[in-house]
C-alpha cells in the first residue's frame, strides 16, 4: 500500500491512542498526531511507537486554526478524535465542551475543506441517540441529547454532515457505543471500578446501577475505523456497537467476581442528572459492508483487568494527578 499521511486528533486519548498504535503496526501510513494534552491525554500511551518514523507528534489545540492547518497541510485523511467526553465534566461546565467539540470541530472541518482532504472521520457517538426503551438504534434514528456532551458531540456531528452536504466535503461519520480497554483514563466506570478495587476502595455505582449500555473492546472499535477508512461511503453515517448490553450493576459485579471482591464493596450514590437509562446500537451496516467484531466481551474484560493489573504505575500516577 502506498504511504499516506493521516492526521489523527486526540492521539493521546484512549481510542485515539489505541488507533495510533494499531495503524503503525498493522499498515504502510505516516501518521501526524495533534493533541492539546489536555488531563485526559497522555504521551505515556503511545511510548511503545514514539521513535517510530511513520509517526509524528504535534502538541496543538483543535480551535487554534493556523496550528490545524499548518499541521493537516500535507495529509490525506483525517481521523477526528479530539473532544472532552467525560459526561459528569460537562455537567459541571459545559462551556468547555462546547468549544472544544463544537467549535473545534469546525475549525477542523473548515481547515479539511480548505485543503481538499480525501477522507475526513469523525469520531461520534451513541449518546446522541438519548436513551431507547427497547430495540436498537439505526443511524437514521432521530437525535434527541440529554447532557452537555452528548449535545456537543451531535452538534460536531449535524456539523459534518452539514459540510458534506453543502461543500461535498468527503466525510464518514462513526457513532461508536461504551469502549473499554487499555489506557483508558480511570475516570471512567471500567477503568475506575477495576482500579478503586485493586486500591482496596469502594465503588461508586450510580442510583441503582440498572442503566444499560451497549460495551465494545478498544480494538474492535479502532479496526472498524480502519475498515470504514478504506471501505465506507462518503456522507454515510455507520453505528460500531458490540452487541454487549449490560447493565452497570453487571459490569460491576463481573469485576467484583474477577477482582476476588464481594457486594461490599459497592457504594450506591445519588444517580448522575439527566442520566440516560438504556443505549443499543445496530451496527448491521457496516457488517454488511464485510466488518466483523473480533473480540469476545467475556474474553476483553479479563484481558483489560489483567492490563489494569499489570500497568499499576500507568494509572495511579493518573489518579493523583485528577484529586
Amino acid at each position: 500500500m502506498k504511504a499516506n499521511n493521516i492526521l489523527v486528533t486526540g492521539g493521546c486519548g484512549f481510542i485515539g491512542s489505541n488507533f495510533i498504535r494499531y495503524m503503525i503496526k498493522n499498515f504502510d501510513y505516516n501518521i501526524v498526531n495533534l493533541d492539546a494534552l489536555t488531563y485526559a491525554g497522555n504521551l505515556d500511551n503511545l511510548k511503545e511507537i514514539e521513535d517510530s518514523p511513520k509517526y509524528s507528534f504535534v502538541r496543538g489545540d483543535i480551535r487554534d486554526k493556523n496550528i490545524v492547518m499548518k499541521t493537516m497541510k500535507n495529509c490525506d485523511i483525517v481521523v477526528h478524535f479530539a473532544a472532552e467526553s467525560h459526561v459528569d465534566r460537562s455537567i459541571n461546565d459545559p462551556t468547555i465542551f462546547v468549544e472544544t467539540n463544537v467549535l473545534g470541530t469546525n475549525v477542523l472541518l473548515e481547515c479539511a475543506k480548505a485543503l481538499k482532504v480525501k477522507t475526513f472521520v469523525y469520531i461520534s457517538t451513541d449518546e446522541v441517540y438519548g436513551s431507547i426503551s427497547k430495540g436498537l438504534s439505526k443511524e437514521d434514528a432521530p437525535i434527541r441529547t440529554s447532557s452537555p456532551y452528548s449535545a456537543s458531540k451531535a452538534a460536531a456531528d449535524l456539523l459534518t454532515q452539514a459540510y458534506n452536504k453543502t461543500f461535498k466535503l468527503p466525510s464518514i461519520i462513526v457513532r461508536g457505543s461504551n469502549n473499554f480497554g487499555p489506557f483508558q483514563y480511570p475516570e471512567k466506570l471500567i477503568p475506575l471500578f477495576i482500579t478503586n478495587l485493586l486500591e482496596g476502595k469502594k465503588v461508586p455505582l450510580y442510583g441503582t446501577g440498572k442503566n444499560i449500555r451497549d460495551w465494545i473492546y478498544v480494538e474492535d472499535m479502532v479496526t472498524a475505523i480502519e475498515f470504514l477508512i478504506h471501505y465506507g461511503k462518503h456522507g454515510e453515517i455507520y453505528n460500531v456497537g458490540g452487541g454487549n448490553l449490560k447493565t452497570n450493576l453487571e459490569i460491576t459485579k463481573i469485576i467484583l467476581k474477577n477482582l476476588k471482591k464481594d457486594s461490599s464493596y459497592i457504594e450506591y450514590v445519588n444517580d448522575r442528572p439527566g442520566h440516560d437509562f438504556r443505549y443499543a446500537l445496530d451496527s448491521s451496516k457496516i457488517k454488511d459492508l464485510g466488518w466483523k467484531q473480533r473480540y469476545n466481551f467475556n474474553r476483553a474484560i479479563d484481558y483489560t483487568i489483567e492490563w489494569y493489573k499489570k500497568n499499576k504505575k500507568w494509572w495511579k500516577k493518573l489518579k493523583k494527578f485528577s484529586k
